[in-house]
């Protein structure tokens, strides 16, 4: 087949990749520089602490195939609860995953804080961890996939702003370009580059903003605080921690983070911790949405594919979501449980839901 992906982030390099090795013609186009959207800013946590059941399968996957590249460092996921409503969900979940055969476990505080002394236990109610967890460091993840793809034979290219005039045909400032088949992952743009063939979406966007700190000297696990809604994960020798999205335009998306972002990251980071550093460097990056927080993955017509919706959970899933739109695309079974063909079908919704990006209707919108 000759098959084009447009979309230069983890999941449309790591389809291409695929689909090159299994013998495909693959050209990638990508507008900008690659990884140069939500892929390259990603935070980088990975885990299977998923108590749904195809949730957990994607993750396993993906972690699966990163180790095989050597791109994951071990480091467990923990998770925390503060209200009493939110430790009879963290507890629910444990039950969960253990009936999913994942290596999570729930600690008591005193546990956790034994584990990590730099995290502070007052206040806390429930605490577990997924222990086969790790992180991995998001431009050596573009660098790879993109090395991967060119090995097998796939033409990169980059600077090449398209769209489409058929479901099956690129356009680019040198002409048209047809295909047996269409890959679209291309974040926010994903949308727009289809509603010119009049395939609708329900896709929205949101900027997440994270800040990375001075250098650290503790032991820290990846963290998410499930009352106070942020997240961390060692970094670079300090302490990345994220939070601060909010609703935008597409094409308004400020890559700097907010000067009240910063400030207010940092005092829930002090207060969640015994560590008091500086903030070294900040920024914000794009992320799509759908009503029901699962992505749009599979064919919107004959020939044109698309994957996007990721809810912030892109680079993390990539490994095994490009790989099954790979299979998919090729006509092989999938690796995945087919069942994700109806789960994650793009064309699900009729496309002009009105719904908020993050869940929440009293949010900045």
């Amino acid at each position: 087949m000759r098959v084009a992906v447009v979309g230069g982030g983890a999941v449309g390099l790591t389809a291409a990749g695929d689909l090159a090795e299994r013998g495909d013609t693959v050209t990638l186009y990508e507008r900008a520089d690659l990884g140069g959207g939500a892929s390259g800013r990603a935070a980088g946590i990975c885990y299977d602490a998923f108590a749904d059941q195809t949730d957990a399968a994607v993750a396993t996957r993906a972690l699966d195939r990163y180790r095989e590249w050597g791109l994951l460092s071990p480091r467990p996921y923990v998770w925390v609860a503060r209200e009493a409503g939110d430790a009879r969900a963290v507890r629910d979940q444990v039950e969960a995953m253990r009936a999913l055969g994942l290596d999570v476990e729930e600690l008591t505080p005193e546990t956790l804080g034994e584990r990590y002394p730099a995290v502070e236990m007052a206040g806390l109610t429930a605490c577990a961890v997924a222990n086969d967890a790790g992180t991995v460091p998001p431009r050596q993840v573009v660098d790879h996939l993109a090395q991967r793809a060119r090995r097998a034979g796939a033409t990169v290219r980059t600077g090449t702003p398209v769209s489409l005039s058929g479901p099956k045909t690129v356009a680019t400032a040198d002409g048209e370009h047809g295909f047996d088949a269409v890959v679209v992952a291309a974040g926010p743009a994903t949308e727009p580059l289809l509603a010119g063939l009049d395939i609708p979406l329900a896709l929205e966007t949101y900027r997440a903003q994270v800040a990375v700190t001075e250098p650290v000297d503790a032991s820290l696990p990846s963290l998410y605080d499930a009352s106070r809604e942020f997240y961390w994960r060692p970094r670079d020798g300090g302490v990345l921690v994220g939070d601060g999205a909010h609703a935008v335009d597409p094409d308004d998306c400020d890559p700097e983070a907010d000067p009240e972002f910063v400030a207010s990251i940092r005092d829930r980071f002090r207060a969640a911790t015994t560590l008091d550093p500086a903030v070294e460097r900040a920024w914000a990056g794009p992320c799509t949405a759908t009503p029901d927080r699962d992505p749009l993955v599979g064919r919107v017509a004959d020939g044109c594919w698309v994957a996007t919706g990721w809810q912030g959970h892109g680079l993390m899933r990539a490994p095994a979501i490009g790989e099954y739109l790979a299979d998919r695309v090729h006509g092989d079974a999938p690796e995945l449980d087919a069942s994700l063909a109806d789960r994650f079908d793009p064309t699900r919704f009729d496309g002009d839901e009105q719904f908020h990006p993050l869940g929440d209707p009293t949010a900045d919108w």
